[in-house]
C-alpha cells in the first residue's frame, strides 16, 4: 500500500532524523509544568478548529460523500468534533492535577465504578437520561494518573495509525502524550494520509517544540521504525494480523515457531486496539410498533456508519428464539437497512472480504446492487450458534449482518445464554450493545445487572450504540483487559479516559430505550451536518448561549 499521490512518503533518512529530535526532547517533556502543557492543549484547539472544515471535507472526498451533504456531518462528528472534545477534557484532568472527581460506588462485589458522565448540567441536558461509568479492575482501588505521576525518564511512542476513523491517530497521540507522557511518532494509515498536513498544522505547537512528528509510508516504514533505537514504546490500530506480524514474525510459520519458543520479534512494550466481531443483543419484550421501527432504524445505523468500516459496526444481532416480536422485529430491521443508501467501499480489502463471506454463505441476501465501488448491505438469516462460525470469528470490516437466534424464551433465560454464547463463541472482546426496554429492565434488573457484570467487553453499550462510547473521551476504549501477546484478540490497553484511571476494566453506558431527538450517529439524521458544526463549537469552550442552536440543530433530525 502506497501514501496518497499528493503526499511524500518519508525516507528512512528522514525518519531518523525526526526520531531523534523527537529523543532528545523527550525528558524535557516529562518534566513539562502543568500549566504549559495546558497551554499546549488550548493552541491544539485553536489549531483543530483552524483545520476542523477542511479536514472534515477532505475525508468525505476520500470516502465518496458530498462535502455539503447531511450524510458529510458524519466525518465532521468522527473527526474534529470528536478530537476537540478529547481535547478539552484533557485540559479538565489536567487542571484537576490529574485526579478529576467521578461520583463512585462499590458493587455488592467489591468492584468499585466510577461515573464520570454527564459530569455537568450542559451535557445533562445534552444528553438527557444517558449515564457513563468507567468499572475498575476487581481488587483494584480507583487510582488516577500514575502513569503521568511516576514517569521520570522520557519515552518516544510511535503510533500507528488507522485508515477508517479521522480521529483515531490523533486521539491516540493525544493519550500517549497526556495520559502516559509520552512523546508522539504518528505514522498515519496510507488510506487516509492525506490528513498529515491537517494534523501538522493543528499540533503546530507541540511539533515546533519537539514532542510530536507525523510521518507517512507503508508497512515497510512501519517495520523500520517498530525497531527503531529510538522508539521505546508502540501502539497500534489496526488488525491482529498487523500486530502478530510486528510482534511475532512476518509470515504464519515464522508467527507459529515463535510463539511455540515464546520468542518475541518484537520486546517493546505494546498496546493495540485490534478490532471486534461486534454483537447487539436483543432482550425480549413486548415492544411497540414505534419500539421496534426505532430500534430497526438504530441497528441498521450500528451496520452503515462510516460504511461500515468500523471496529464497533454491529456484524451480529442475536435474539431469542422464543420472542414472538423475533420475525416482526427483523423484517423491520431488513427494510430499514435496505433504505440507507450504499457507500462508496472505500477501505482496502472490502470486496474480498465480502467475496469470503458470500462463499461461506450462499444464503446470504444482498439489499442492493454490487459494483466495484460498492458493497451492499448483505444480511445473512438465520447463522446457527455454534463455535467456530465463520461469521462469529472473522470481523467482516463491511457491510455484512449475521442473525443468531438462542433457544431462549423469556428475558432472563436469554441473558444467561447470550452472555455464554458472546464470551465463548463470537471473537474479539472490543465491544457489545444490550437493547431491553423499559419495563423488562425493571422485571429482571438483578439479572441485567449480573449479564452487564459478566460481558467481557471493554464497551458496554445499554440502549446505545458503542460508538458513542469511543466518542465521549471520558469512558475508556480498549478491549477487555486479560489478553497476552500470543493471543491478541481485540489488543490491550486502552486510550481516551479522560479521567486518567490506572485499572480500567470496562466502559458502560446507558441510554433511554427510546433516544430522542433523533441521534447523530443514525443513517438518515436529516441535519447532521448543521448539528456537527454547532456541536463543534459548543465542545471548543462550552457556554449556555450556544445551547438554543444547538438544541435546534438536533430538533431538525
Amino acid at each position: 500500500m502506497t501514501t496518497s499521490p499528493l503526499i511524500s512518503a518519508t525516507f528512512f533518512e528522514g525518519a531518523n532524523a525526526i526520531a531523534t529530535r523527537l529523543a532528545n526532547q523527550k525528558h524535557t517533556w516529562v518534566q513539562l509544568a502543568i500549566p504549559d502543557r495546558v497551554t499546549y492543549l488550548r493552541r491544539c484547539i485553536d489549531g483543530v478548529m483552524a483545520v476542523a472544515e477542511s479536514w472534515a471535507e477532505a475525508a468525505c472526498r476520500a470516502k465518496g460523500i458530498a462535502p455539503n451533504s447531511p450524510l458529510a456531518g458524519e466525518e465532521w462528528f468522527v473527526g474534529p468534533v470528536a478530537t476537540i472534545r478529547n481535547l478539552r477534557l484533557l485540559i479538565q484532568a489536567l487542571a484537576a492535577d490529574g485526579h478529576p472527581q467521578p461520583v463512585l460506588s462499590t458493587r455488592p462485589s467489591g468492584q468499585v465504578v466510577a461515573q464520570v458522565f454527564p459530569d455537568n448540567w450542559m451535557d445533562r441536558l445534552l444528553w438527557f437520561g444517558f449515564r457513563g461509568e468507567v468499572w475498575i479492575q476487581p481488587g483494584q482501588l480507583p487510582s488516577q494518573g500514575a502513569t503521568y505521576r511516576q514517569q521520570r525518564q522520557g519515552r518516544v511512542a510511535l503510533v500507528l495509525g488507522a485508515g477508517n476513523i479521522s480521529s483515531i491517530g490523533p486521539m491516540d497521540a493525544l493519550y500517549k502524550l497526556f495520559v502516559e507522557d509520552q512523546v508522539v511518532m504518528l505514522k498515519l494509515n496510507p488510506v487516509n494520509d492525506y490528513l498529515g498536513p491537517l494534523l501538522e498544522q493543528a499540533f503546530q505547537s507541540l511539533r515546533e517544540a519537539g514532542f510530536f512528528e507525523v510521518v507517512y509510508g507503508g508497512a515497510e516504514l512501519g517495520r523500520y521504525l517498530c525497531h527503531h533505537p529510538a522508539v521505546d514504546t508502540i501502539h497500534i490500530t489496526g488488525s491482529q494480523h498487523t500486530h502478530d506480524a510486528i510482534v511475532w514474525g512476518s509470515t504464519p510459520q515464522e508467527q507459529t515457531k515463535r510463539k511455540a519458543a515464546k520468542e518475541l520479534l518484537l520486546s517493546k512494550p505494546i498496546t493495540s486496539e485490534l478490532g471486534c466481531v461486534t454483537p447487539v443483543l436483543v432482550v425480549p419484550g413486548s415492544w411497540s410498533e414505534t419500539d421496534i421501527a426505532f430500534q430497526a432504524r438504530h441497528v441498521a445505523s450500528m451496520v452503515a456508519h462510516n460504511a461500515s468500516f468500523n471496529c464497533a459496526a454491529a456484524q451480529v444481532v442475536v435474539t431469542a428464539q422464543g420472542w414472538q416480536q423475533r420475525q416482526v422485529f427483523l423484517d423491520r430491521l431488513q427494510r430499514e437497512l435496505a433504505a440507507i443508501p450504499s457507500r462508496q467501499a472505500y477501505y482496502p480489502g472490502a470486496q474480498q472480504r465480502y467475496q469470503t463471506f458470500l462463499d461461506h454463505y450462499p444464503q446470504a441476501q444482498a439489499l442492493g446492487s454490487r459494483t466495484e465501488q460498492i458493497v451492499p448491505w448483505t444480511v445473512i438469516p438465520d447463522l446457527p450458534p455454534r463455535p467456530g462460525e465463520y461469521a462469529l470469528t472473522q470481523e467482516a470490516f463491511c457491510g455484512v449482518l449475521a442473525e443468531v437466534s438462542l433457544e431462549a424464551v423469556d428475558a432472563r433465560e436469554f441473558l444467561s445464554q447470550a452472555v455464554e454464547f458472546t464470551n465463548h463463541q463470537v471473537w474479539g472482546t472490543l465491544s457489545c450493545t444490550l437493547l431491553v426496554d423499559p419495563v423488562t429492565e425493571q422485571a429482571v434488573a438483578t439479572e441485567l445487572d449480573q449479564a452487564i457484570a459478566d460481558l467481557r467487553y471493554g464497551a458496554i453499550g445499554v440502549n446505545v450504540w458503542t460508538g458513542v462510547i469511543y466518542s465521549l473521551g471520558s469512558t475508556t476504549w480498549g478491549a477487555f483487559p486479560g489478553h497476552p501477546l500470543a493471543d491478541i484478540r481485540s489488543g490491550r490497553g486502552v486510550v481516551h479516559n479522560t479521567y486518567l484511571f490506572d485499572h480500567p476494566q470496562k466502559s458502560v453506558v446507558r441510554a433511554p430505550f427510546r433516544i430522542r431527538p433523533t441521534p447523530a450517529w443514525f443513517a438518515n439524521h436529516k441535519n447532521l451536518r448543521q448539528l456537527a458544526e454547532q456541536l463543534l463549537y459548543f465542545e471548543a469552550a462550552p457556554a449556555a448561549r450556544k445551547l438554543p442552536g444547538l438544541v435546534w440543530a438536533a430538533l431538525q433530525g
